[in-house]
């Protein structure tokens, strides 16, 4: 059974407000109705915004077992055509204002904003018979690797999430994320299999009319990456009043304690449940939470594995470490950890690459109550001079100090970026507190950053820094 097959049981209620409130009814209708016009089981590209068109059209490709890709609907023109030549859809569901598509392809089939784009391509695809869906692995959405999600996957990580935030029909989450970024996608399907409404809108949390939307249409929840947390701490959302709101959920990266501190504060006055998540798109989206209220207790904590799911901790040598307060990769086990990736059209028909186990490439560990904490990536971290360096930890130094760093590098140079004019006091901190040489140091205007407000590595300067 695919994800959405019991929704008619909700088909008098309210499934969305966009322009205007849908319900369950109109969403099923219109949704499936898109998909009949594919026809038979195949790969489509839906690209997505935080709309009723490209919602109906997930709804309705999932219920009707063709897989889509979902992808960003301001996807670059280039990205889209290495992603369409190596995958080979046999449709593009997208804004009919997309000109690349609009002047290359037919379409025949369209709602509200949205056309369904019909490709030349001659593939037969071979999907494997329970391939649901396709994401992209970080927030890169022209990179050729995917996650290859099943129909259990979503089913048994939306079951989860409904589990452990007790989601019901009188909760109604306002959309902050993009429905392709597998933890905004995760708030809808979670929702949605719980027959809650939702309040779908591309404005950002910065932008007052985010908030009369929040106030006009009682929205009770909202999640948000770190980032939205940095920003809601300026705009001093302690101030807001929204009477309606009762949960508040974090994911996509390791919150400061601090600021997490805050939160806690802020949520247990105004009578808002906080909740701290950790996941990954390999995992479909979430394998930890933090119960709310365990903040001061367990801060910094990603709390524990969420229902059904397992955590555990292994050394270099692949063993199971049982000891309390010894660091480890961890490694996540559950029926939503996906089949594994896929790199080209062939891989489509593959079965089960990870057998329901994750290793996730986090370092961590537990203590005595069984409550995990991340220190870092396998991935950050880097060798100065025979010193072994985890990046994560350098910025979570720096931010003792009250500054904001970001840290990249390679084995014997370490760069940090800062978005303050003290490069100085920064340097010494280092050179005091980590003792190793070959640190540059820099202050630059802004963090680049991802839409799902990731920091986009990568894109970090390398010249002009100022050596310790």
């Amino acid at each position: 059974m695919t994800l959405f097959q019991t929704l008619e049981q909700y088909m008098n209620r309210e499934a969305v407000y966009a322009d205007r409130s849908y319900s369950y009814r109109e969403m099923l209708e219109v949704g499936d109705s898109i998909c009949q016009e594919v026809g038979e089981r195949s790969l489509v590209f839906c690209l997505c915004a935080n709309r009723v068109e490209s919602l109906f059209g997930y709804i309705g490709f999932l219920r009707g077992r063709v897989v889509p890709v979902l992808l960003d609907a301001d996807i670059p023109v280039d990205q889209l055509q290495k992603l369409m030549e190596r995958y080979q859809p046999t449709h593009v569901w997208a804004p009919e204002t997309r000109e690349d598509l609009a002047n290359s392809l037919d379409a025949f089939y369209g709602y509200g904003g949205y056309a369904l784009f019909e490709t030349e391509t001659s593939v037969r695809h071979q999907l494997h018979e329970e391939l649901a869906l396709l994401l992209t692995t970080s927030g890169s959405t022209g990179s050729p690797k995917l996650v290859r999600l099943t129909y259990n996957n979503l089913s048994a990580n939306a079951t989860s999430i409904i589990d452990y935030l007790d989601i019901d029909q009188t909760d109604k989450p306002i959309t902050t994320l993009p429905m392709n970024y597998s933890y905004g996608l995760s708030i809808i399907n979670s929702h949605l299999l719980k027959g809650a409404p939702l309040i779908l809108t591309d404005r950002s949390i910065v932008q007052k009319e985010f908030w009369e939307l929040c106030r006009a249409e009682k929205a009770t929840t909202f999640g948000g990456v770190p980032f939205h947390y940095e920003m809601l701490k300026r705009l001093k959302f302690e101030t807001y009043d929204l009477p309606s709101l009762k949960k508040l959920t974090q994911a996509g990266g390791k919150l400061d304690p601090k600021l997490a501190q805050h939160f806690s504060t802020v949520c247990e006055e105004k009578g808002i449940q906080f909740f701290i998540m950790y996941g990954q798109t390999e995992a479909t989206a979430r394998m930890s939470y933090l119960p709310d209220r365990m903040h001061a207790k367990k801060a910094g904590s990603i709390g524990i594995a969420i229902p059904g799911g397992t955590l555990s901790l292994r050394d270099e040598a692949g063993n199971d470490i049982k000891e309390a307060n010894v660091t480890g990769e961890l490694v996540y086990q559950g029926d939503n950890v996906s089949f594994g990736y896929a790199t080209s059209l062939a891989d489509l028909s593959k079965g089960d690459d990870n057998h329901g186990v994750l290793r996730t490439g986090d370092m961590a560990y537990h203590d005595e109550d069984g409550y995990f904490f991340i220190v870092g990536r396998i991935k950050r971290m880097i060798k100065l001079y025979g010193s072994r360096i985890s990046l994560d930890e350098v910025e979570a130094l720096l931010r003792e100090h009250g500054y904001d760093c970001v840290c990249a590098g390679e084995d014997d140079q370490l760069y940090v970026y800062t978005l303050q004019d003290d490069v100085a006091r920064i340097q010494k901190i280092i050179k005091e507190q980590i003792k190793v040489k070959g640190v540059r140091v820099m202050q630059i205007d802004e963090i680049p950053r991802n839409a799902f407000g990731k920091i986009r590595y990568a894109a970090l300067p390398k010249r002009e820094l100022v050596t310790t």
